[in-house]
């Protein structure tokens, strides 16, 4: 059973729960979605990709990496691919601390428990949000993540919506910036302005200048 691959690479998580920590990255190939603002147009269809065992995989994060818990596994879409779940499952009996990052398109329900997701909610801005697979909330576990990406006004406020309609307040939200699209500092007097427990970020490694 293999699996396609944009890349396999190493570096600090960017943004998410786990940002800051040194992370193995799995980037699987393939996307369902054209979102506007996309930031890895590499991972969809059309670029090189390789394909690799799941073996392969964890021996190479075991041989190189072997004092790195963290795994995170990004796309494209890694829930395209049905051999995503195994790979999360092999992971975990290895002892890695797995994060799944998904665009919230597709379900979620398989995903192993032991699995940390941070799921997007496809904001307008990004032409997607007829994409949302709005079911996937009620199989968000403690702990979980949802990532808000704010392109202009209009996003927030109608990402206030979506959380009040869904009550998602339980669950840590992430609003971040789309890169070079929205100010950061316009974002987060937004945030202030709310008085509510939303969750500033901006991606640590782009700020950093790596991958």
């Amino acid at each position: 059973m293999t699996i396609r691959l944009s890349e396999l690479f190493f570096s600090l998580q960017g943004e998410g729960p786990l940002v800051g920590f040194p992370t193995f990255f799995v980037r699987l190939y393939g996307c369902n979605l054209s979102c506007s603002w996309c930031d890895t147009p590499q991972a969809r269809g059309g670029f090189p990709f390789e394909e690799k065992s799941i073996d392969e995989i964890i021996s190479f994060w075991q041989e190189n990496y072997p004092k790195i818990p963290y795994v995170a596994i990004t796309g494209g879409e890694p829930l395209l691919q049905k051999e995503s779940i195994l790979l999360m499952r092999s992971f975990v009996a290895q002892g890695a601390k797995v994060l799944l990052e998904t665009n919230g398109s597709l379900s979620i329900r398989e995903v192993p428990q032991e699995v940390l997701i941070v799921m997007d909610v496809k904001t307008p801005s990004s032409g997607m949000v007829d994409f949302n697979l709005w079911e996937n909330f009620k199989y968000l576990k403690k702990g979980d993540a949802l990532k808000f990406v704010i392109a202009n006004r209009e996003d927030f406020w109608w990402s206030l919506e979506i959380i009040d309609t869904y009550n998602l307040e339980e669950f840590t939200c992430f609003f971040s910036p789309a890169y070079s699209l929205f100010s950061p500092q316009e974002l987060a007097n937004l945030i202030l302005e709310t008085r509510r427990p939303l969750r500033f970020q901006i991606q640590l490694h782009k700020f950093l200048g790596i991958k």
